[in-house]
């Protein structure tokens, strides 16, 4: 069993579905007659790019862009390759963009200016996690779900090789299985 794997769990299915709900509606209120395009970040912000469209209720356009920076490693290479860019000219809109976490920051400092370069209205970051503590460039969150420790979590996601992205809830893997 997956859960096994876990020295316990940080965040239940419940705890998680709250805090996106109170993101959505966040953002539903600042973006109130606007166009608004959410990109989300494959693969580990998909189950939260989800949910969290699903919160907001206002009309909006999905898509979605693929980044690696991890492969098969606990910690982050530096490098970022863009996998899957976005199919949906992103020029006059809103734009949030949607990841699971916000570790060390570079996929952040290549994404952005990237996206950026494509003049959008407006660009803004919305984290179901950030990992200040392991932070080598500052990013700025404009709508943050919870701040956590240094610490290797997987679930709704969040992957260790590819794997645990399915467990509903958030929970610390054991060292034993990545060290």
């Amino acid at each position: 069993m997956m859960m096994d794997d876990l020295e316990r769990v940080v965040f239940t299915p419940e705890e998680l579905a709250k805090k996106t709900r109170a993101l959505g509606e966040h953002i539903s209120q600042e973006y109130e007659g606007k166009d608004l395009l959410v990109v989300g970040i494959l693969k580990g912000a998909s189950m939260f790019t989800m949910d969290l469209v699903r919160c907001i209720t206002i009309p909006l356009e999905l898509d979605f862009i693929a980044v690696s920076s991890y492969g098969s490693s606990a910690s982050s290479s530096g490098e970022v390759k863009i996998l899957k860019d976005t199919t949906i000219d992103i020029r006059g809109k809103n734009v949030i963009l949607c990841e699971d976490i916000i570790d060390s920051g570079t996929t952040m400092v290549k994404l952005l200016p990237l996206l950026r370069e494509r003049r959008p209205a407006s660009l803004r970051l919305c984290a179901l996690l950030s990992k200040p503590s392991r932070r080598i460039v500052p990013v700025d969150i404009d709508y943050c779900g919870w701040e956590v420790p240094d610490e290797f979590i997987v679930g709704y996601g969040l992957d260790y090789a590819e794997k645990y992205r399915n467990l509903p809830c958030i929970g610390v893997l054991k060292r034993e299985i990545y060290a």
